[in-house]
């Protein structure tokens, strides 16, 4: 039985942080950071039966072209991905009313939808990237046991490569879901290694009036490559997902669109039909599972 103090739930037997029940949340969900763009999926919906926002957690539960689909904001940061995705297996894995997991298990197939700039000059402005490996920087998944679902040999190609500090902990590597890469992949998306900082600023090479650990770090994974997988993008969320997602047995997919090239220093002249073009793209790829 599992403790009260492990898993806590409000006076409704909703999750604590999410305020969700079992019935409502869907088998799909779409993962945003932002508690607004939960709406800007949403408004493509058929009909909406369920609303909810605790915090930056906000949950819509509808019907899209006949299927279900949940979508919700998850905030910034791998921290907040151990909240979201441990409370969401103990919606669907855990007995909360006798506080047992259930003999039989459920997989969820999760897509996270994101804007990113590409750190690649071939990847455009307005093109999407499919994240096939996710690179965790932030130690967060290091508080599990991971070496069955992590890739060892490109996490040491990545610390051979970067000479990484070890004081900063060991990066981990988590493949995206094969499932869910057959069923959205296209020839016109992109594919990489995206990796997930544990901050904004200096673990994502950015220097206001602090210095930071490796100057040249960025500069590094621009050129890194393993088995023809460079990293395309850097951002907060993806590792953690993947790796939570692999241990817990769900199915979990990212992807972006590219809205500012680094390497050329161009920005999208509406980055919101893009994300729009991304967003209604993955509903009808999410539309066809059976």
């Amino acid at each position: 039985m599992i403790k009260e103090s492990e898993l806590i739930l409000n006076p409704d037997g909703s999750v604590y942080h999410l305020n969700l029940r079992p019935e409502h949340i869907a088998n799909d969900i779409i993962f945003v950071g932002d508690q607004n763009r939960v709406e800007k999926i949403t408004q493509f919906f058929d009909s909406i039966e369920y609303s909810t926002q605790k915090r930056e957690f906000k949950t819509q539960t509808g019907i899209y072209k006949g299927k279900r689909i949940s979508v919700m904001s998850t905030g910034i940061g791998p921290d907040n991905i151990d909240i979201v995705l441990n409370e969401l297996d103990a919606l669907v894995n855990i007995d909360l009313k006798t506080r047992q997991p259930k003999e039989k298990l459920t997989s969820l197939n999760i897509v996270r939808i994101g804007t990113s700039g590409s750190l690649q000059a071939d990847i455009p402005v307005d093109s999407f990237v499919m994240s096939k490996f996710g690179l965790g920087l932030d130690n967060m998944l290091r508080s599990y046991l991971i070496d069955e679902v992590s890739n060892t040999a490109l996490e040491d190609a990545f610390i051979h490569h970067t000479n990484w500090d070890i004081r900063k902990g060991r990066p981990y590597v988590i493949p995206c879901s094969e499932k869910l890469e057959k069923i959205i992949e296209s020839d016109k998306i992109f594919k990489g290694i995206t990796v997930t900082a544990g901050g904004f600023y200096g673990p994502q090479g950015r220097v206001l009036r602090l210095n930071i650990q490796d100057e040249e770090l960025n500069n590094k994974m621009d050129n890194f490559d393993f088995d023809d997988n460079r990293i395309t993008n850097l951002e907060m969320e993806t590792a953690a997902i993947y790796g939570l997602s692999s241990l817990l047995g769900h199915n979990a997919l990212s992807l972006n669109a590219i809205i500012a090239n680094r390497a050329s220093g161009t920005f999208s002249e509406d980055p919101y039909k893009a994300v729009d073009a991304l967003i209604t793209y993955t509903l009808n790829k999410l539309s066809s599972i059976k």
